[in-house]
């Protein structure tokens, strides 16, 4: 009995954390990703860590609302919410990847159950969406 009690209680914590990814593909040569501001989005450095990971793969980011710049190869739009459970922490953040009006990439990131009492949780958000990053742009 106490062995099924111990495999619940690490399901529950394990299964907590849902991640959904398209890659890029590489022959579509994305160099430059015009980044479309979600004012909406309160998480704090958000916006960084997207844009960190793409420097990572080599690929050039600038942010812009209203028109898109020129000179990009793809237009990124993005959501993040927190959620707040003595502390607040990112529950859920979706990355798509646009060219010509095409969805050629898309990553999410979900807790379910809003992490439940998986103190994973409370993984900072650099650790949430690093791995979610580097899955749509492995191939870069």
């Amino acid at each position: 009995m106490k062995r099924l009690y111990l495999l619940s209680i690490v399901f529950v914590l394990a299964a907590c954390t849902v991640t959904k990814v398209t890659p890029l593909d590489p022959s579509l040569r994305v160099r430059k990703v015009c980044i479309e501001d979600n004012p909406k989005v309160i998480v704090p450095d958000f916006l960084d860590i997207i844009r960190d990971g793409f420097s990572r793969h080599g690929i050039a980011t600038e942010v812009y609302s209203g028109e898109m710049p020129e000179g990009c190869d793809g237009k990124l739009t993005y959501t993040a919410l927190r959620s707040w459970d003595l502390a607040p922490f990112l529950s859920y953040a979706e990355l798509r990847l646009y060219r010509d009006g095409a969805q050629i990439a898309y990553g999410e990131f979900h807790l379910r159950g809003k992490g439940g009492y998986a103190l994973t949780k409370y993984k900072s958000t650099r650790a949430k969406m690093d791995p979610v990053i580097d899955e749509l742009l492995r191939s870069y």
